[in-house]
C-alpha cells in the first residue's frame, strides 16, 4: 500500500540520516586530532582493503596529483594506521602497520624504553619481539612513535600494551600490543607532511590544510 511505501521511504530517509551524523562525528573527531598534530595533513577516504594473512594494505582517494609521495605516516582519529608504500596520480596504498612486512620504531611513553612494533597478520595484534624479559613495560602501557628511522615523526600513539610473558628459557619475552587506530573500521585517514617528508610546492586548498598549532 501506499501508507507503506511511504514507511519505507520514511525509514530508508532515517538511516540515510543516522550514517551522515556518523560520518560527521569521525570527520569531527579526525579533524580535531589534525589541529593536534601541528603538522600539514591531507584527508583521505578508504577505497579498498586487502587484508589477507600475509599482507595488510589499504588503498586511499588521494595520490601524486595531491603531493601524497612513498614512506609518508598515515593515521585515523586515534592513532598511527600505517605509510604509503606506492603513490599513483589519484590513489595511493597504505601498508598498515599490523603488516607482516611492516616495522616501526616505538617507545613506551611511560619511560622512554625503545623498541621496535612489528606487524603479526592480525588487525589487532603488534608483536615487540626484542625486548628481555627484565624489560620495564606493562600491560596498558601506551606506545609512540620514537621518532627514529625518519619516517614517523615522534609521539604519534601506536598501541597499547596488552600481555608481557617472560620466558626463562629465552632471550627476549613475547610481549604483544593492540593497536590505537582503528584499523577495522575507519573510513576517513589522515596522510601528514612530517618534518621529514618533502611538502610539495602546491596543494589542492580545498583538500591540504596547514595546522599550525601556533596560529
Amino acid at each position: 500500500t501506499s501508507l507503506r511505501r511511504k514507511q519505507l521511504v520514511d525509514s530508508i530517509k532515517l538511516l540515510k540520516y543516522e550514517a551522515l551524523e556518523n560520518e560527521n562525528i569521525r570527520l569531527r573527531a579526525l579533524l580535531e586530532n589534525s589541529f593536534k598534530l601541528g603538522e600539514q595533513v591531507l584527508v583521505a577516504e578508504l577505497l579498498s582493503v586487502n587484508l589477507v594473512p600475509y599482507e595488510h594494505v589499504v588503498v586511499v582517494n588521494k595520490g601524486s596529483r595531491f603531493g601524497v609521495s612513498i614512506h609518508q605516516p598515515v593515521m585515523d582519529a586515534n592513532g598511527i594506521v600505517g605509510q604509503v608504500i606506492r603513490s599513483l596520480p589519484l590513489s595511493s596504498e597504505v601498508m598498515l602497520i599490523t603488516d607482516p612486512n611492516h616495522a616501526i620504531p616505538v617507545q613506551v611513553n611511560r619511560n622512554g624504553l625503545r623498541t621496535i612494533a612489528i606487524g603479526s597478520g592480525k588487525l589487532d595484534r603488534l608483536n615487540l619481539p626484542f625486548l628481555p624479559n627484565n624489560a620495564d613495560i606493562l600491560p596498558g602501557d601506551l606506545l609512540v612513535t620514537s621518532g627514529l628511522g625518519g619516517t614517523f615523526p615522534q609521539g604519534y600513539p601506536v598501541a597499547i600494551v596488552k600481555e608481557f610473558s617472560v620466558r626463562p628459557n629465552k632471550p627476549f619475552a613475547d610481549i604483544y600490543a593492540i593497536p590505537k587506530a582503528q584499523l577495522d573500521k575507519s573510513r576517513e585517514l589522515l596522510i601528514v607532511w612530517s618534518d621529514s617528508t618533502p611538502v610539495p610546492l602546491m596543494f589542492p586548498e580545498e583538500s591540504l590544510k596547514n595546522v599550525d598549532a601556533n596560529e
